[in-house]
């Protein structure tokens, strides 16, 4: 990470100074993506999305798929920070290996531009946008609608904007820590 990336967004953090944020949420079927843009505690929706790597793929080709496709995310819509959410560890340890490989090339194509990636549980993101941390998809996607005016983002693309969110509500924090 770069210091001079580090300290922007510190800066901005403190001086509400407007903050492109693309939120990731990281799987190996379905990675949704969602840009927003944030001053002060003001949020206005910018783009949405989901990649749907080709399931036929092997993992190495699927993991391709997704650095490249977050690689061009970074490039269009040019955040200055990221956000992702943090492993759902599930009981099938096989499918929590594979979720976090799904991450890793998620996180790596914004870290390779020099942007600072930011994890958030699931609970808190949850709870972040709906109040209650074990929210389903469809609440999570009630709330990006009515938070993000012009959204109409669905299940994994309303994660993802819902992972962005939670990072412009606690970036503040995010950055103290880094400092």
């Amino acid at each position: 990470m770069h210091r001079g990336v580090v300290l922007k967004s510190a800066l901005a953090a403190r001086t509400g100074i407007k903050v492109r944020i693309l939120g990731l949420d990281p799987g190996l079927r379905h990675t949704g993506w969602g840009v927003i843009e944030a001053e002060g505690n003001r949020l206005s929706y910018v783009a949405d999305g989901v990649v749907h790597p080709n399931p036929e793929l092997s993992l190495a080709e699927r993991l391709q798929v997704l650095f490249l496709e977050v690689q061009a995310l970074v490039a269009v819509y040019a955040p200055d920070e990221c956000a992702i959410e943090d492993t759902f560890v599930s009981k099938n340890p096989t499918s929590t290996l594979k979720l976090g490989h799904a991450r890793a090339a998620a996180m790596l194509a914004p870290a390779v531009a020099g942007i600072m990636v930011s994890e958030y549980k699931p609970n808190l993101v949850k709870k972040s946008v709906v109040g209650a941390g074990h929210a389903d998809k469809d609440q999570v996607a009630m709330m990006m609608r009515v938070l993000l005016p012009g959204c109409n983002a669905k299940k994994d693309a309303a994660d993802a904007l819902a992972v962005a969110v939670c990072h412009a509500h606690h970036r503040t924090s995010v950055m103290r820590m880094v400092k």
